[in-house]
């Protein structure tokens, strides 16, 4: 593709050309009638004698060789170190000793800059994927919470103060479902993580989907007790809905719902210093609507799950 600046496209380096080889036009003369450099045009003539027609394309202007690349030997053990320890570029360098942009370059070259893109326990590349639509796949998880006690936390009154009077602030659980092609997510906060708690969840949770107008097709959680027992097991046969579970040990296979968790972490449980655990608790549902409806989420291209759910009530308040 040519230079958006430049005076000559393919067809016209092929008329100049031929007004030169075929015609016999002397170059100054080929030059201002097609407004280029003498040299240019004495180039693009050449050209034409050695190629014909082909050698008007654009060529790479990659170099045949590359003297001050890094050896492909040494580019092979900062993979492998990549690989087998999962360490980012300072350290890799730091051992092989190397600059860090160099270890930087060379794994981007290959596909490896980002760490999130490996599995932590085996090294390999995770494989990112995405429910064709709503209702597909649910993941659900429970995520356990220390409470603020009454007066604040250490965010609020200072580490040593606030270890003090958290002595009996017991925990919350924050049980969440998030559908897997929209993002769209339903939470509450309970005391405990019963069975007879999580299966009180999804059937708030499925009513909620759909309200959305997502019918639910399989739900995917982890392997806790709650989720083994027959209750669980039996309300989502009522429903006609399938029970996936993840791997031992392998909370990664449900990542859009442990991702939530992180981004609820960040952004409402630890985002302000909290004087009371009520405070914060009374903050949840308003953050959890701005995140269905209102922010952005990247794998979105920048849109809120309410832009997926046609259906969502409220997603323009």
């Amino acid at each position: 593709m040519p230079h958006r600046n430049a005076p000559l496209t393919e067809t016209g380096r092929l008329r100049l050309a031929r007004c030169v080889v075929d015609d016999n036009w002397p170059l100054r003369r080929a030059a201002e009638r097609f407004q280029v450099s003498v040299g240019t045009a004495q180039r693009w003539a050449d050209c034409y004698r050695l190629y014909g027609e082909a050698g008007m394309a654009d060529r790479s202007s990659r170099p045949r060789t590359s003297p001050r690349r890094t050896p492909t030997r040494t580019e092979r053990r900062i993979i492998k170190v990549r690989v087998l320890r999962r360490w980012g570029p300072a350290r890799i360098a730091h051992l092989l000793r190397l600059v860090p942009s160099t270890v930087h370059r060379v794994l981007t070259r290959y596909g490896l800059a980002r760490l999130a893109h490996l599995d932590r326990a085996t090294g390999r590349g995770i494989r990112r994927y995405e429910r064709e639509r709503p209702g597909e796949l649910v993941h659900v998880d429970i995520k356990k919470l220390g409470n603020i006690p009454d007066g604040g936390g250490h965010k609020a009154l200072g580490r040593q103060a606030g270890r003090k009077n958290r002595a009996h602030a017991g925990y919350s659980y924050l049980h969440t479902a998030v559908d897997d092609h929209s993002r769209l997510a339903y939470s509450e906060i309970h005391a405990d993580e019963k069975k007879e708690t999580a299966t009180g969840f999804w059937k708030r949770a499925h009513a909620f989907f759909v309200q959305a107008g997502i019918t639910v097709e399989r739900v995917l959680t982890d392997n806790g007790s709650c989720y083994r027992s027959r209750d669980w097991r039996d309300l989502l046969q009522e429903a006609q809905i399938a029970h996936k579970r993840t791997r031992p040990y392998r909370p990664q296979t449900n990542g859009k719902v442990e991702r939530l968790n992180r981004t609820l972490l960040d952004e409402w449980a630890y985002a302000r210093p909290y004087r009371s655990e009520q405070e914060r608790r009374e903050a949840f549902p308003h953050w959890l609507h701005t995140y269905n409806h209102h922010r952005g989420h990247t794998a979105l291209k920048g849109q809120p799950p309410a832009s997926r759910v046609p259906n969502l009530s409220g997603q323009y308040s």
